[in-house]
């Protein structure tokens, strides 16, 4: 069965970093999507809609063969797409792990965009088109981890120079992720919860709330940021690991 990654807003499959080749197993393979508008399809104009970019996923995975179910691991924007997923087409999807998402009716605006952050994130739109500022804003805001903070600026600024996300769209996904909003009734699979109490840009409260509402298992790092897999990708795959070993 295969692992279908997903990443945030603006973020891209190598920006997983490690993550997929820790995730692997002898029964598993790891497959790390992109939206559209990021990686691989930079060149395409993002949807305004995460319902657009959950179709496009589906659309990828049946043109690479790949036949559901799948296990979904998502963050932010991404968990936003894996829960219209599971919601939606339930019968695809076996699993369901959400790190750090948001979405209505179950969190304010201000908890899903803390707004200590606004005056930051409209610098950040100010300096879009300077990779290596704007890639150290983003850093600043989501990692945790910063004993590498050049080495991961190198690599994302590669990344950024190799496939540029254009302004109009960021602020579509970002439209996307404000406008989506979960059906009603909770995923059928087993689904979990990943946050991080030292999350800087949305409130952990965010994922209580979904755990909650859903009956959901959760799980909350003590000092990872927003992006946990850069972070402490191996505290992710071993959460996941003791989950699936605790479900079937």
């Amino acid at each position: 069965m295969s692992w279908v990654l997903l990443r945030g807003l603006t973020r891209e499959a190598r920006h997983w970093g490690g993550l997929p080749q820790q995730l692997a197993t002898t029964d598993d393979t790891v497959v790390a999507l992109d939206l559209p508008g990021n990686g691989a399809f930079c060149g395409l104009r993002s949807p305004a809609t995460v319902r657009a970019m959950t179709l496009f996923a589906r659309e990828q995975l049946r043109r690479q063969g790949r036949a559901p179910p799948y296990r979904l691991l998502a963050m932010s924007l991404g968990g936003m797409v894996a829960t219209d997923w599971a919601q939606q087409w339930p019968d695809e999807v076996a699993a369901l792990v959400l790190i750090n998402t948001s979405m209505r009716p179950f969190s304010r605006a201000t908890e899903r965009l803390r707004p200590g952050n606004w005056p930051t994130l409209l610098r950040l739109a100010a300096l879009w088109d300077d990779t290596r500022d704007s890639e150290r804003i983003i850093h600043a805001l989501t990692c945790e981890r910063s004993a590498a903070v050049e080495k991961d600026l190198a690599a994302w600024v590669q990344i950024r120079k190799s496939a540029p996300v254009r302004a109009g769209n960021a602020w579509r996904q970002l439209w996307a992720a404000a406008q989506f909003s979960a059906a009603a009734g909770k995923p059928h699979c087993p689904t979990l919860l990943l946050s991080s109490s030292a999350d800087r840009l949305v409130n952990p409260r965010c994922s209580v709330h979904l755990a909650q509402a859903w009956q959901a298992s959760h799980r909350q790092h003590p000092w990872a940021g927003h992006d946990v897999p850069h972070d402490d990708a191996v505290w992710v795959c071993q959460v996941i690991a003791q989950w699936q070993a605790a479900c079937y």
